[in-house]
């Protein structure tokens, strides 16, 4: 299985601090039948901006020290990119990396809304024959407020990645509510740990997949980790039509 959206590397934004922690996270994900891991740190975030070459490093060196121990995991590079007016540009320059040399890339949006510029942005980033993907949108305020702007979104072209965390509860029973809403609108195509370390960020990345499973969601369970794949193979995801969520399920505000 692989895990489209981590923080495994050590030392450069809110992940672990030294590569100790980094391996137990490896150790973690192996345990969990994880085979591929794409390191996505923090880009162009007001707190963290990983530049390419860290993450390049980062990567060679992490996968030096998982060969020494013994882990199997392979992994590849790439970024979590908080939204801003002139990326598209900045990726046309290097600066900020797709999904493991994908067409594929990541866009974070600010956690208290979509700003009004977002669909600009896709559009000029498919321009470019690149999918934006939205991570985490069930973590965003304005999206659980009102789905509906992420269907928005999707119908102008982007696609969306669910936490394994929010499935299974870790993030309270709101966002819990509003990931699976996502899922079963058919919002969400992908799926990743985000995880940060082994203790109050872990990948409960298996425990998710049992949860979607247990609760009759085995297809979106196999479209997701489809979907993982084809980034890596660099081929176009399989996408179902997506749903208006208006009146799927009672919706919670947050405090």
């Amino acid at each position: 299985m692989i895990d489209m959206h981590t923080h495994v590397l050590f030392g450069v934004d809110d992940g672990p601090d030294k590569l100790s922690g980094s391996l137990e996270m490896l150790r973690q994900a192996e345990k969990e039948g994880i085979t591929e891991i794409i390191a996505t740190s923090h880009a162009c975030h007001p707190q963290f901006h990983v530049d390419a070459n860290s993450v390049y490093d980062g990567v060679d060196q992490l996968r030096e020290a998982a060969r020494a121990e013994g882990l199997n995991i392979q992994l590849h590079t790439g970024h979590e990119i908080r939204l801003c007016g002139n990326l598209p540009e900045r990726l046309d320059a290097g600066d900020i990396l797709t999904l493991a040399g994908s067409k594929y890339v990541m866009l974070e949006l600010p956690s208290q809304g979509v700003p009004d510029y977002t669909v600009g942005v896709i559009q000029q980033l498919m321009n470019r024959g690149l999918i934006p993907i939205i991570a985490h949108p069930e973590r965003n305020k304005a999206i659980v407020e009102k789905p509906q702007r992420l269907y928005r979104l999707v119908n102008h072209g982007a696609l969306a990645q669910v936490t394994a965390g929010a499935v299974c509860g870790t993030f309270g029973s709101r966002i819990k509510d509003a990931a699976l809403t996502l899922i079963d609108s058919h919002l969400v195509h992908f799926y990743g740990s985000d995880a940060h370390n082994t203790d109050k960020r872990g990948f409960h990345f298996d425990e998710g997949l049992s949860y979607l499973e247990k609760k009759g969601r085995a297809d979106m369970v196999d479209i997701m980790l489809e979907n993982n794949a084809r980034i890596l193979e660099k081929r176009d995801p399989v996408l179902l039509e997506p749903e208006d969520p208006k009146g799927k399920k009672k919706w919670f505000i947050f405090g």
